[in-house]
């Protein structure tokens, strides 16, 4: 993981060396209600932080490198009818609520929009309701 994980690492995430990216991956979604997985200096997790964040919500970010991105678990299928879902080649950055890819930005505020997200939020203990 990238020197940033490093420094999330120091504030009381376990690493065991021995895990690998994709064991790892799924640990820290199990860990976290809310956790975006992102490269760094990525505009669009900006954006998902400060959606989250107007709502009340400080997710766990954590920066992957190339060869971790592709260990993240696929997003759900998009709905019928829909344009635009996470490519294979650029997965990140993904949003992961109680444990269940919600998928990109653009399902992140889709799901806001439809009314869904806060209620989820509650449901997974992100949010008080």
């Amino acid at each position: 993981m990238t020197s940033t994980t490093a420094t999330v690492s120091s504030a009381g995430f376990s690493i065991d060396e021995e895990e690998s990216a994709e064991e790892r991956i799924r640990r820290l979604i199990s860990e976290h209600p809310v956790i975006i997985f992102s490269r760094s200096s990525c505009c669009m997790c900006h954006v998902m932080k400060k959606l989250l964040a107007t709502i009340g919500v400080h997710p766990t970010v954590i920066e992957l490198d190339d060869h971790e991105i592709a260990s993240l678990p696929p997003p759900p299928p998009p709905p019928a009818g829909a344009h635009g879902s996470i490519s294979s080649k650029n997965p990140t950055p993904a949003v992961f609520i109680g444990g269940t890819c919600v998928g990109g930005l653009e399902s992140l505020v889709a799901l806001h929009l439809s009314g869904h997200l806060v209620p989820k939020l509650v449901e997974v203990g992100a949010l008080w309701g």
